[in-house]
């Protein structure tokens, strides 16, 4: 169940992120595109759990730091599923921003002068004219940051979130049946990839038949 909870509570921000970052790479301002590169040249090229590391020992230093100047006496802990939900939406926000930035890429420059031309502002020509396609571009190298995003989720149980693998492990521990409880949790997470792919083609599916309508 924190499995999933965790990678849905990551989706929704990484996908936001994602597309801002997107967004910002073919920007006209110079350090936009700049501050977008850097962004996801550091969260690919980080090693995840080096980032969980950092994050989830690095935040309460500087959270503490930030509070103790105000008040010398108070203690900063980070619980263990919000640490998890930061670190997965900035490594799941730089992987989705490629996949944005190419379905950005994808879409003609004459959708954007079409919108323009009869009169809509930037705003409405994103929302009614490129975004529907956009989603639709997108979708499937979103799928694939999904079941990447799914398996990441045990990463956390390094920094002691009770989620699928950690769960087993205690189990393994205890039971002294480690080939089981890990077999449990592969089969698991080989179900949810199965069941993601299943929802993720049923919405492709209905993408596709609103795109020929």
């Amino acid at each position: 169940l924190v499995t999933i909870v965790l990678a849905l509570a990551t989706l929704p921000i990484g996908l936001t992120i994602g597309f801002f970052v997107a967004f910002a790479k073919q920007h006209e301002e110079p350090s936009l595109r700049l501050a977008a590169n850097i962004y996801t040249t550091v969260f690919r090229g980080l090693p995840e759990l080096v980032t969980l590391f950092l994050f989830f020992f690095g935040m309460p230093l500087l959270l503490q730091y930030l509070v103790r100047l105000f008040n010398p006496a108070a203690t900063i802990d980070v619980n263990s599923f919000i640490a998890g939900m930061i670190v997965l939406s900035l490594i799941f926000s730089s992987y989705a921003s490629e996949v944005f930035l190419s379905a950005f890429r994808a879409i003609p420059k004459g959708q954007y002068e079409g919108g323009y031309a009869i009169g809509l502002s930037k705003w409405q020509t994103m929302r009614l004219i490129i975004l529907p396609q956009l989603i639709s571009i997108a979708f499937p190298g979103l799928e694939n940051c999904w079941l990447s995003l799914l398996k990441d989720t045990s990463l956390v149980s390094v920094v002691n979130l009770a989620e699928t693998l950690r769960q087993s492990g205690v189990a393994a521990r205890v039971t002294k049946h480690a080939f089981l409880f890990y077999s449990v949790a592969a089969l698991i997470f080989l179900a949810l990839a199965i069941l993601s792919s299943i929802a993720t083609g049923h919405i492709l599916r209905h993408l596709g038949r609103r795109a020929v309508r």
